[in-house]
């Protein structure tokens, strides 16, 4: 009798070496797409609590250092997370407002 071929099991060890990174590509598609998820709806609470703030420097101080810290959370998810466009814009906004509250931070809550 003639040994069968080893190649079936040579192509399924290929196979399955392959896996892995189409496995894990996909993990990390999912655990972006929530984290994305986490991101804009933390971006939108941070948005609130700035229109919800009173007129006390010491209030408003803490919420634009909360908000600054956010807006570097949300950047990071975002420059991980999306591509084209959508990162370009999301990023723009986002890096822009953590800029913005940062000045305001420097030059108004010294001492606070």
């Amino acid at each position: 009798m003639t040994p069968a071929p080893r190649w079936p099991a040579f192509g399924c060890a290929i196979a399955l070496a392959l896996a892995p990174p189409v496995l894990a590509q996909a993990g990390e598609a999912t655990a972006c797409a929530r984290d994305v998820l986490v991101a804009s709806s933390m971006q939108r609470q941070a948005i609130e609590q700035l229109e919800q703030t009173g007129s006390d420097d010491a209030d408003r101080c803490r919420v634009w250092r909360r908000h600054v810290e956010t807006m570097r959370r949300v950047s990071s998810v975002y420059g991980r997370c999306l591509t084209g466009t959508e990162r370009s814009a999301r990023l723009a906004e986002v890096q822009g407002s953590e800029k913005e509250f940062s000045g305001l931070v420097r030059s108004r809550c010294k001492g606070l």
